[in-house]
């Protein structure tokens, strides 16, 4: 088999990749050695959302909202697009009072956001405990069903099945001794990424979720609470954090949980009872929902919280796609147009320094 580009890895970036490229006119082979649309991506929430941590993850949310609103008439019916916003909840009034300057910020940057007194903050959603100071509300973010938009985003792409387990300039090897080559590669493995590069500053973060049975207009919005901004960044080995999203079949997803230093994919008690504590004490109805499953994956963080994309460290024809953590899925649309930027040797909405595997010490050669 020959193509123009070889994409390793068979989530919703990989699967980006490959689209982005063959939107260039290059012909793409999809290399995953299991099922596509799984691992982290069917660990994710399916939340495209703008985030503030820094200017280059703003510019990256950003863009990549806008590219997935673009593509809203093209999406196929399982891909359950619905523009749900995100509602950030406060607590109290010292959350509510820091995050003015948040709507500050995105204004500046032409997002829509909104503060919310606790009266418009229970006109939005009633279902919250009683006794929360307001919300921050950015009504242009969505939710997705991640999985089904993987493999329509992977469509034209040709599929090989196959566990890589060396990659080059330009080449890979996999486990049954087949090596393929192509003027374009692109990892996009997430946490395995660092099997054929160890020197990645990249480490598997462990989450949990869990969806409920159908209850239809129990929540309106996705749900977060402003608490999971400093739960989620923090350096705790674990952490917890009130995150709800409606889903289009009336079901709920819930979170979120994180671990670090944890390599084993089983549900674990302590973890699933403190994350559901978490979310009972911000939306006490869900004490009476049924819970029908629970899983977990693993996603791909790194020290600044930014993804790396962009060259491989030495190499001039193959290229990373990797660490988004838990933000892959809103990053998938942009990550793959700075890639096919980067193979076009063009210049592009994205500052591409700012995603460099070169960032970091280890990975310069």
């Amino acid at each position: 088999m020959t193509f123009d580009a070889l994409v390793v890895g068979g989530g919703i970036v990989g699967a980006a990749c490959a689209r982005a490229l063959l939107r260039e006119g290059l012909s793409v082979g999809w290399i995953e050695r299991e099922a596509v649309g799984g691992g982290a991506t069917a660990a994710g929430m399916g939340h495209v959302v703008v985030m503030d941590d820094s200017e280059a993850q703003f510019a990256l949310t950003r863009y990549s909202r806008e590219l997935w609103d673009a593509l809203v008439e093209e999406m196929p019916k399982d891909v359950e697009f619905e523009r749900r916003g995100t509602l950030w909840v406060a607590a109290d009034e010292e959350e509510l009072a820091a995050v003015s300057s948040k709507k500050t910020f995105y204004e500046e940057r032409g997002v829509q956001a909104e503060l919310l007194d606790a009266k418009a903050l229970y006109e939005a959603e009633p279902e919250l405990r009683e006794g929360m100071a307001g919300g921050f509300l950015v009504a242009g973010d969505s939710v997705i069903y991640a999985p089904c938009a993987t493999r329509w985003l992977g469509v034209g792409a040709t599929r090989i099945t196959g566990e890589v387990i060396d990659m080059g300039d330009g080449w890979v090897k996999l486990r049954n001794g087949d090596e393929l080559s192509a003027a374009v590669v692109v990892c996009a493995m997430g946490t395995w990424a660092t099997e054929l590069f160890p020197a990645l500053p990249v480490k598997p973060r462990k989450g949990h979720l869990a969806i409920t049975d159908r209850y239809p207009g129990a929540v309106r919005h996705q749900l977060i609470e402003l608490g999971y901004l400093k739960s989620a960044h923090g350096n705790a080995t674990e952490s917890v954090a009130f995150n709800v999203q409606p889903r289009k079949t009336g079901q709920l997803l819930i979170g979120s949980s994180r671990q670090y230093g944890v390599t084993n994919g089983a549900v674990e008690e302590h973890m699933v009872s403190r994350m559901l504590s978490r979310a009972v004490r911000y939306l006490p109805a869900l004490a009476e929902m049924s819970v029908l499953r629970l899983w977990t994956g693993f996603r791909a963080a790194t020290p600044d919280k930014l993804p790396i994309v962009g060259l491989c460290p030495g190499m001039s024809r193959s290229y990373l796609a990797t660490g988004h953590e838990g933000l892959g899925i809103t990053t998938s649309l942009g990550t793959a147009e700075l890639i096919a930027d980067l193979v076009q040797r063009r210049t592009g909405v994205l500052n591409a320094e700012s995603y460099s595997a070169g960032r970091f010490a280890e990975c310069r050669s």
